[in-house]
């Protein structure tokens, strides 16, 4: 693919050859933020790039706070395989993808630097004005993909972007005692839970009966909403937690 204007002012252009037309003219109305989880930043954007790889994404963010455009935001980039949010399994044509390099749970979860954070923040909230897009559909892969993705992962700092405008947000319930709902338990709380988790944009189905998917769900809840502990057990903060940034949403409140 020939170079290209880039949309973030502050980015560098360097194409990638995997994208295509966003389906049904569909206009992005989501951005999804994945970690590399590769050993190097070079090597990551360099496999982003290649056309054996059939990936890619919009935009690279190196931990240095260097931003590059690998995919104009009018084309459909491939970042986010197989994934489900609010009943739309076609993520790639309703998402910008942004892939901050950092080496992920394979490398130990390292930190995010301040100038990649700040960077990413400037980013979304630039992406997020010229489309509109709302605060709830700021998503991490993990989101759309439960079990199988778990990036950005549990230390990504969700609620600093918040604080700077970026995505939904409450502070989590602490953690604490009392009862607590996990893998093989059945009844009424479990289709609650499950409910809730449905009306968010989470794929739960409503059976009643707390399964491995449901574990999983709610591991990928906590992860970006009550990271302090990811255990897949739906505890006392865990469906306070929930139940409040539901209860944030515009179309609830």
């Amino acid at each position: 693919m020939n170079a290209f204007p880039a949309d973030f002012a502050r980015a560098m252009v360097q194409p990638s050859p995997n994208h295509g037309e966003r389906r049904d003219g569909r206009k992005p109305d989501m951005i999804l933020l994945h970690y590399t989880g590769m050993g190097t930043a070079e090597g990551a954007l360099d496999w982003l790039c290649r056309p054996e790889s059939q990936v890619s994404s919009h935009y690279f963010v190196f931990e240095d706070g260097r931003v590059i455009q690998l995919v104009p935001e009018e084309r459909r980039a491939w970042h986010a395989g197989k994934s489900t949010w609010h009943n739309e399994a076609d993520i790639n044509s309703l998402s910008i993808g942004i892939e901050i390099a950092n080496a992920g749970h394979p490398g130990g979860l390292p930190d995010f630097p301040d100038a990649q954070i700040e960077a990413v923040i400037e980013l979304c909230r630039d992406c997020g004005q010229r489309w509109a897009i709302a605060p709830e559909r700021v998503l991490g892969h993990s989101d759309v993909a439960p079990v199988r993705k778990v990036d950005p992962g549990e230390k990504f700092p969700w609620a600093r972007l918040a604080a700077e405008g970026v995505g939904h947000w409450v502070e989590p319930a602490a953690i604490t005692g009392g009862r607590f709902f996990q893998k093989g338990d059945v009844g009424q709380p479990i289709e609650a839970l499950q409910s809730m988790l449905s009306l968010y944009g989470y794929k739960t189905e409503i059976t009643g009966e707390f399964s491995e998917r449901l574990k999983g769900d709610v591991e990928a809840f906590q992860r970006h909403f009550r990271p302090q502990r990811v255990d897949g057990i739906a505890d006392f903060s865990t469906i306070d937690t929930l139940h409040r940034l539901l209860s944030a949403l515009p179309r609830f409140s």
